[in-house]
């Protein structure tokens, strides 16, 4: 293990960041590709998180959850890119905002 060694605490802000940045986007933004790409980055940093903490204690955990949000970051966007497609067909439009208001007619 001679190769380049970042701290724990460098890589958790790195994940933190980029998971705020995520966050921000689901909140901020109101089309739905966007909305997704956002719930991809905060999956990503958390999966971040879990790998630099599986190689400074030198567990196999961190790797298996890894799998594990790599597993549901897949169906998410399946299923995501699937509703999309429907709320396109119906409503002619990506916005949330006039998707919810198209419904209430």
């Amino acid at each position: 293990m001679g190769g380049l060694q970042i701290p724990l605490e460098h890589v958790l802000v790195l994940s933190a960041l980029l998971f705020c940045c995520g966050l921000l986007g689901l909140m901020l933004r109101r089309n739905i590709i966007f909305m997704l790409v956002s719930l991809e980055v905060m999956l990503n940093a958390s999966a971040l998180a879990f790998i630099a903490a599986a190689a400074k204690w030198g567990q196999a955990d961190g790797q298996v959850i890894f799998l594990l949000i790599l597993t549901i970051a897949a169906a998410e966007v399946s299923v995501g890119l699937g509703l999309v497609l429907q709320i396109q067909r119906r409503f002619k439009t990506l916005d949330m905002d006039a998707a919810t208001a198209l419904k209430e007619r």
